[in-house]
């Protein structure tokens, strides 16, 4: 018999996975966007729209930063951002599948790549104090908790078969 925090904890891992779902998803399509998309064309159009937003507000945060990112870009690094963000949501969707399916061995495979990604994004954060970053890391830590806990409630059901 299921209680009533069991429930929550499975409402709530089922939205967090649901919602890691459609942000893997959302890599993988901006992975093959960058891989198509040829990199002098995505730089044009960062280029542009920071210079534009640079002559409305000289010193913009985003605008400056993305500029600097443009002017880092090419095809290398388009082709490595292209395969990093692709892998990395073709991954994660095929775990959350598994976790959403209930094969038990998907509860610690996925804690073990979204701890090596957040170990990854730590490691981002540190160097680049991305604020979008941050956000993605905080948002897997809340995952990796739900998914945890749920886990935790799987294996003590199974253990009172």
């Amino acid at each position: 018999m299921e209680t009533a925090e069991e429930r929550r904890i499975r409402r709530y891992f089922e939205i967090s996975v649901w919602v890691k779902g459609i942000i893997s998803l959302g890599e993988m399509l901006a992975g093959l966007v960058v891989y198509v998309i040829p990199a002098a064309l995505l730089t044009g159009w960062i280029v542009s729209a920071a210079h534009d937003e640079l002559i409305e507000e000289p010193g913009d945060f985003i605008a400056t930063h993305s500029l600097q990112f443009a002017h880092q870009f090419d095809v290398a690094s388009a082709t490595i951002i292209a395969a990093y963000l692709f892998t990395r949501g073709l991954i994660k969707l095929a775990l959350i599948a598994a976790l959403l399916k209930g094969w038990l061995w998907a509860y610690p495979a996925f804690l073990v790549v979204l701890g090596l990604f957040i170990l990854y994004q730590t490691y981002e954060i540190v160097m680049g104090h991305s604020a979008l970053i941050i956000l993605i890391t905080m948002f897997d830590l809340i995952v990796v908790y739900f998914i945890w806990r749920e886990w935790l409630v799987v294996r003590t059901h199974l253990d009172k078969i």
